[in-house]
């Protein structure tokens, strides 16, 4: 039998929702899905928030530019035939559309210098396989309804970061989760410098508040902060022997930037991927160091926020154009502080 499934759009409040178009075009059929757009402030709050109110039995997580393609939930649902397996998700691809620095950024994230052990999560690579948070997204991911709520869902404290902590959790206890290339949605990068700037700072912080939230600690999670502190420590120093770490790093930096140039078949790419590399490395490490000296969830008084969840598409009807919302439901939630200001999909 194929499970139902509720599809979860967090959104800023008169956010556009671009996942809607791709939706419309699901051959799973109607009755078998159902479509909730959360509007407010706070996405993990958003999340939970909608998870409560979902009637499907696997929820699937999207941004709201997300781009799915029409058999991704038969796709999922056949995973779920497995008891055993708690969650459910894909690859985030840069589409060729992009501008330059989009591409060049996607090319990083998906690369061995710039992605590392994570860069599954912007690649369309190998075959269905067992897996773990390393190589799954929140803006293409699924989980059983009753795992997730017996779980009390994402830790609202965090932000990003939230679905790696609890899959994690879900893992300690046996979980199996699945990573499916053939789920892949196709997602925009940052469209400004800037925006780059604050969503690696944002990821590194969120993945310094998540080690102290589990109370475990990744050497590789360390690997960024460490270059940048001996970045700025050693030329101070004045001892040349101790730069060769240095020139080799800028030396793998051209080396990647020049590959990834000709891979994306664009000499755009090469002068922003010799920027875009060693802003991922030291940004994020300096994220992850502002996360565990000072975490956002520490010391800051409780807030009520206010989550509009929107069925735009109940079970047995088709996606409403617009997003027009069939059923609103109002709550007023508490939760932590604002995190960035920002929301899944934005700049």
């Amino acid at each position: 039998m194929l499970p139902k499934f509720s599809i979860i759009i967090p959104v800023k409040p008169g956010g556009e929702v671009r996942a809607l178009a791709g939706l419309a075009k699901a051959t799973y059929p109607d009755d078998l899905f159902e479509v909730l757009v959360a509007y407010g402030c706070q996405p993990s709050v958003q999340r939970n928030t909608a998870a409560r109110e979902a009637r499907g039995e696997i929820l699937y997580f999207l941004d709201d530019d997300s781009g799915v393609a029409p058999e991704f939930l038969d796709r999922a649902a056949g995973h779920y035939q497995e008891e055993n397996v708690a969650a459910v998700g894909g690859p985030s691809l840069t589409p060729a559309t992009d501008s330059p620095l989009q591409r060049a950024i996607g090319i990083a994230f998906a690369s061995a210098v710039g992605g590392g052990g994570v860069r599954n999560r912007y690649r369309k690579v190998g075959s269905a396989r067992y897996s773990s948070d390393n190589e799954l997204i929140l803006c293409n991911l699924s989980f059983r309804r009753e795992i997730f709520l017996a779980h009390e869902g994402l830790d609202e404290r965090l932000y990003p970061n939230e679905e790696n902590e609890l899959m994690d959790r879900l893992q300690r206890e046996g979980h199996q989760l699945v990573h499916d290339p053939e789920l892949a949605v196709q997602r925009s990068q940052r469209r400004t410098y800037r925006a780059y700037l604050r969503q690696m700072y944002g990821y590194g912080r969120g993945r310094g508040e998540q080690t102290l939230i589990a109370g475990t600690l990744k050497p590789i999670t360390l690997a960024p902060s460490l270059f940048l502190l001996y970045a700025l420590v050693v030329p101070l120093l004045g001892v040349p022997l101790l730069n060769l770490p240095l020139l080799a790093y800028a030396l793998i930096v051209l080396l990647a930037s020049l590959q990834g140039s000709l891979t994306g078949k664009d000499a755009a790419l090469f002068p922003r991927l010799l920027l875009v590399y060693p802003t991922l490395h030291l940004v994020y490490g300096a994220g992850v160091i502002r996360g565990l000296l000072r975490p956002r969830y520490r010391g800051g008084k409780q807030t009520h926020w206010d989550v509009e969840v929107s069925r735009v598409k109940p079970f047995g009807e088709a996606v409403q154009p617009g997003g027009d919302a069939v059923q609103r439901s109002t709550f007023n939630v508490n939760g932590n502080p604002p995190i960035l200001g920002r929301h899944p999909g934005g700049v």
